[in-house]
């Protein structure tokens, strides 16, 4: 019985294999490339609300042992939110918006250090950079100044890398509720 098991096996193998043609394929050519490297710096508001009627930052997943309330720890090892934030000029909410910020973050740290991990595409939607984003992707902790990392974009941001700073000018420790200064460095 097994040699009929292994003759079938290789008979399979054998057809399949010359029609993947099981060959590594590599190819690579030199590129010319700018000699410059442009470097922006922008500054912006990020307005990421939890509470009320109308949040722009929702849990979606979380452990089945996680139990979140207000006036509790709003982020519990294992959450995980998706975000729909507004960018704007300044800190106050009616500020101008200048674009959005999408993606997710997950509290990923189960000792007293919060810490999330960040994973946002930050597009701007009026002036000189309309229709280009700038990727986010790094450990955040919760902290009131900290660094994240860009690490590409799109349209005129495309092939990205450079940093932020972030700046909690507004955090509601009851419903999670924070304005984000946001200083950009990016080079591309």
């Amino acid at each position: 019985m097994e040699t009929i098991n292994f003759a079938w096996l290789l008979l399979i193998l054998a057809a399949t294999l010359h029609a993947v043609k099981a060959k590594y394929h590599l190819s690579s050519h030199t590129v010319d490339v700018p000699t410059t490297i442009k470097e922006t710096h922008l500054h912006f508001f990020m307005h990421d609300i939890i509470s009320g009627n109308n949040p722009s930052s929702v849990i979606v997943a979380k452990a089945n042992s996680t139990v979140i309330k207000e006036s509790n720890n709003i982020v519990p090892f294992g959450a995980v939110y998706v975000f729909d934030d507004p960018l704007t000029e300044g800190p106050d909410p009616n500020s101008k918006v200048i674009g959005n910020g999408r993606g997710l973050y997950a509290s990923v740290s189960r000792g007293s250090d919060l810490t999330l991990m960040f994973n946002g595409d930050l597009e701007f939607t009026s002036g000189e950079f309309n229709g280009s984003s700038i990727s986010v992707v790094s450990r955040d902790p919760l902290v009131l100044v900290k660094e994240l990392a860009v690490v590409g974009g799109r349209g005129k941001f495309r092939m990205a890398k450079g940093f932020v700073w972030t700046n909690a000018v507004y955090f509601n420790v009851t419903t999670g509720d924070a304005i984000l200064e946001y200083n950009v460095t990016i080079f591309h």
